[in-house]
């Protein structure tokens, strides 16, 4: 009688339970997808995508001396899915890598429903199989039962984080009389850019800051409370890399000027001066008919986003195609639970991917997507399981996160801060990053060249 086949069991078909499924099933491996979406509801996708982008469409830079830029190449070099398919659905960013949400969970679905050794089951799970090798990548808005369950693994509670969505704008309602295009620090003066930029007077500017901080929110549950003070330190309820931004804006009047709507590099070609503000606005989809606010991820009631925000410069009119929402996230405190492989600690069956287990960014869910695909697909054929080079941004974050000290810890996005210093002191900021680079790369290629991935 033939063995029968061990299949590997995948909770969640986000960005990297997706990543996850396709690494797996190339080597052989039969895989179990369960999505529960549209099923069951999170309260913040809007449908049952696979792979759908919630917050920004944009998976940052693509230079290869910014750390993301840096992790998207490791992730090409190693035959990222996910990645192959944002730039196959690429919109116009600039030097980053944006994508058309529905064209990009489109390519997805298209791979991973039409992969042999995959089953896509679109089924909530409730309870975490107690044989078998498993991946839970159930992502930040996981299910209260499969919650339960992770706590059951863990032997600690979850931590809790909030995000926030940003608004999408039609693209005909933009008043381009006021507003420009741009990319910031462009030199050609043919160069239109990649974003619209709305620039505000420092009378604008401060009239908006009033309002926005004065204005009505979405009343707050009992463990949304901290996202008030927008505490950011160790075990905390918030990361600050999604704070509100009225939050922000209420820390002080000139926050947002310093921050998401910093003015520098940004010459209104018609004046041919600085703005005191800016608030840009980037491509969401293909067509170009959709804009996204950039870094305006709020938790104001639906009726104040509309008076607010139009009270932006060029946005007077402004048609929302979506408006900015808030919703809890979870993610598990990973040092003492995972190992640098992704592999729990005292459950060596079960792996974490994506967002849960302490990275952050759209390019670090898929990274450990990658990871845990082809690790679980290793156990199961009884090899070792890999460990990335410290060298390499991918293995820099999956180290950080199993090695942390537990009582500081906060999720954590691909940075050059993360990675071990180099031999040689180098004064120069970017040409630091420039080497970083060279040495992540240079060790990427030879580490999946020497473990054929």
């Amino acid at each position: 009688m033939e063995e029968k086949k061990e299949t590997l069991t995948i909770i969640g078909a986000g960005l990297a339970g997706c990543e996850a499924a396709w690494q797996a099933a190339n080597r052989g491996i039969s895989v179990s997808l369960y999505e529960m979406r549209p099923e069951v509801s999170t309260g913040a996708h809007t449908g049952g995508d696979l792979g759908e982008l919630v917050c920004s469409n944009s998976l940052g830079s693509n230079l290869k001396d910014r750390a993301s830029g840096v992790l998207k190449e490791e992730l090409r070099l190693a035959g990222s899915l996910l990645v192959n398919c944002a730039e196959t659905a690429a919109v116009p960013a600039g030097n980053a890598l944006a994508v058309d949400r529905k064209i990009f969970s489109r390519e997805i679905e298209k791979h991973i429903i039409n992969h042999p050794n995959i089953t896509l089951i679109r089924k909530e799970v409730r309870k975490i199989p107690d044989d078998g090798t498993v991946i839970i990548a159930s992502g930040p808005l996981s299910s209260p039962a499969i919650s339960d369950e992770i706590k059951r693994l863990c032997g600690t509670n979850n931590l809790f984080f909030f995000d926030a969505i940003a608004p999408i704008v039609e693209h005909s309602s933009i008043n381009l009389n006021i507003a420009y295009e741009g990319s910031r620090y462009s030199k050609d003066p043919d160069d239109t850019g990649d974003y619209i930029n709305c620039p505000f007077t420092k009378e604008e500017y401060e009239t908006f800051v009033e309002a926005l901080v004065n204005a009505e929110r979405i009343p707050l549950k009992s463990f949304e409370e901290a996202i008030n003070s927008g505490v950011t330190a160790g075990k905390k309820t918030f990361f600050e890399g999604c704070l509100p931004v009225e939050v922000l804006a209420a820390r002080s009047v000139q926050s947002l000027a310093f921050g998401p709507m910093r003015p520098v590099g940004l010459i209104d070609p018609r004046t041919g001066k600085r703005p005191w503000a800016v608030l840009q606005l980037r491509q969401d989809n293909l067509s170009g008919s959709l804009y996204n606010l950039v870094g305006f991820q709020t938790n104001l009631l639906q009726k104040e986003q509309e008076r607010v925000f139009r009270m932006i410069p060029g946005l007077e009119n402004a048609q929302f195609i979506r408006y900015g929402q808030m919703h809890r996230n979870t993610y598990i405190c990973a040092p003492g639970v995972l190992n640098a492989s992704l592999q729990m600690i005292n459950h060596p069956s079960v792996f974490f991917a994506g967002q849960l287990c302490g990275v952050e960014g759209y390019m670090g869910n898929i990274a450990a997507g990658l990871l845990a695909g082809i690790n679980a697909a290793r156990q199961i054929k009884g090899d070792d399981l890999l460990v990335l080079p410290k060298e390499m941004i991918s293995g820099a974050l999956f180290h950080y996160i199993s090695t942390a000290e537990a009582k500081h810890f906060q999720p954590m996005k691909a940075n050059f801060g993360i990675l071990p210093p180099l031999s040689e002191k180098i004064r120069s900021k970017r040409e630091r990053y420039v080497k970083y680079s060279e040495r992540a790369l240079e060790n990427a290629a030879l580490f999946f060249k020497e473990n054929d991935c």
